[in-house]
Formats: C-alpha cells, structure tokens, sequence
C-alpha cells in the first residue's frame, strides 16, 4: 500500500488534486485579505459560500449558461457584504458576532433554497477542463498544472491581481491606511467607512464565486452545507499568510495540498482510520497557525469599529 502512496503516478495525482482544491481557498482568502487589511473581521465568510454555492449551482441547474451561475454567485456575495457592512460597519456591531450571524444565515437560507427548490442532490455539467496546446501534454508538470478548468486558473490569477492591488494602487494605499490608522486616514480625506464597505463588497463578492466554484467548479453537485467549514479556514489562511497574497497562496496550497493527501490515503485504502486521515488537514492549520502566531503583525485596527470624532 505504501508503495503505491509513493509511486510516481499517485504523487503526481496527489499534487494536481492539490492545485484544484486550492481554488475555494484562494478565492475566499484573498477577499478576506481586502477586508481585514481594511480592519474588518468577517467570520461570515463560510455563509457567504454557501449561498455563492447554492446560487451558482441553481442557476446552472435551471438551464442557464454557467457563467451566468458564476456572475449570480458573485452578485449574492457582494449583497452579503453589504450586508456585513451595514451591521458591522454602520451599526458598528461587534464584528465577531455579527460574522458568525452571518454564517447562520447564509447556512440557514441556502438549505431552505434548497429543500424548497431542488429537494435532492442533483447534478449539473460544470466547467469542463482546458487543454492547453503544448502545456497540458508535458509530461508530469502538464498534468500538475495544466489540466483544470478555468475557474482554477483565474483564483491563481488572482494572487499577483490582490498583491498589486493592495500594494501598487491608490485604492490599496487607502485600504492600508485605513486599517492601520483610521483616525489618520479620516483627517486626510479618506472615507473610512467608504472603503471598509468596498472591501466588504470586494471581499463578499469573492467568497461567492468561491462557492460557485464548488458547485459548479470542482463538484458539480449542491448539498446542505458542503462547504463543511471552508470559510472558516480561509479567514484562518489569511492570519497564516501575514495579509499577503503570496503567504495566503502558500498557506492554500499547504492545506490542500495535505487535503488532497488524505483523499488519496482513502483512495488506496492505506490502514488508516478514515477519521483521522480527514483530521490532518484541520490539525495541519492549527498547528502552523500556533506556530506563526508570534510572528503575526496584524493591521493595528482590525476589528475595532471607528467612529469619527472619537
């Protein structure tokens, strides 16, 4: 059995499952990057995932083309943002209450859509898999990183797009300010809350289409809370990358890296409890993020709500 774990053909099988499952991971976390490098904490992430997912998956299931499912998807997320923003932001709740309200909400809903539209797990035809003409045919790299469908390659494409965002641009410079020094930011002009509600709108908008590609992505199948807490380990992902897009790309690919490890310990019926080999990946994260948590320098004003004057 272990001979099989190590051979050539399952390690390359390992590391293109790998780079799949990273896509949600990437998606959800660099929209949470945006949002906490505003200062806003929004545990609420899994719950938006689930209703991009659902959406996403509906739309689809009813006929209609699936980038129709992936802009529907992204719609909703960024309905939720809002929805975020004005309780947090505006009414200025406290944002980890409100995140997992959030959560709540977009678990509760997404299964009452479901029962009440669907009823039963169905299927759907999701994006299919790009052949890239000279690329997918090299041997060992191309079936690693060639061989996925578009949804996969756009959340790679969204790293460096996060980094120069945040990093090269003039809206990147406010959302950093803001969520360092809000009181600083306020006296030079900037809107505070504006931007906390773009990045929430941003981050939102982002979670959704994680949840589409789920559903219409990598499973092509909708079911009462799929995500099974994968929001909650990409706003873990973002604390593990520093607020960086690079350490959120390395953080997303150590999980699913390991995520995919113990699918194919299940494949090859390695004598491994079942449960424990599902575990590693949790343990995985909660053991790095102990590890790091010295080393995090988070933005000065995350979760702490701003009111002007003060």
């Amino acid at each position: 059995m272990l001979e099989q774990l190590f051979s050539l053909a399952t390690i390359v099988g390992i590391l293109h499952s790998g780079v799949r499952l990273a896509t949600p991971y990437l998606f959800a976390s660099l929209g949470e990057t945006f949002v906490q490098r505003s200062g806003v904490l929004n545990l609420g992430v899994d719950g938006i995932m689930l209703m991009g997912a659902f959406t996403g998956f509906y739309v689809v299931f009813r006929g209609h083309p699936l980038w129709w499912g992936v802009l529907a998807a992204l719609g909703v997320g960024i309905l939720m943002g809002l929805l975020m923003a004005v309780v947090s932001v505006t009414m200025q709740a406290e944002q980890g209450i409100s995140g997992i309200g959030l959560y709540l909400f977009g678990l509760g809903l997404s299964s009452l859509l479901f029962k009440t539209l669907i009823g039963s797990v169905e299927g759907v035809s999701g994006f299919p898999r790009l052949h890239i003409p000279g690329l997918s045919d090299l041997p060992v790299v191309g079936p690693i990183f060639f061989d996925h469908n578009v949804l996969v390659y756009l959340a790679y494409l969204m790293v460096p797009l996060t980094w120069f965002t945040i990093n090269k641009t003039t809206f990147g410079l406010k959302v950093r300010a803001v969520g360092h020094n809000p009181e600083a930011a306020d006296s030079l002009g900037v809107s505070v809350d504006g931007i906390r509600y773009l990045t929430l709108m941003v981050g939102g908008a982002l979670a959704g289409v994680a949840g589409a590609s789920l559903s219409i992505g990598l499973l092509n199948v909708f079911q009462e809370n799929m995500t099974n807490g994968l929001g909650f380990i990409a706003v873990a992902l973002v604390y593990f990358g520093s607020w960086r897009a690079v350490g959120v790309l390395a953080g997303a690919l150590l999980f699913s890296m390991v995520n995919a490890l113990q699918l194919w310990v299940q494949v090859l019926d390695i004598p491994i409890p079942s449960d424990l080999a599902v575990m590693l990946p949790y343990l995985l994260t909660i053991l790095v993020l102990a590890l790091t948590a010295r080393q995090i320098h988070q933005p000065a004003a995350l979760a702490k709500p701003y009111e002007r004057g003060e």
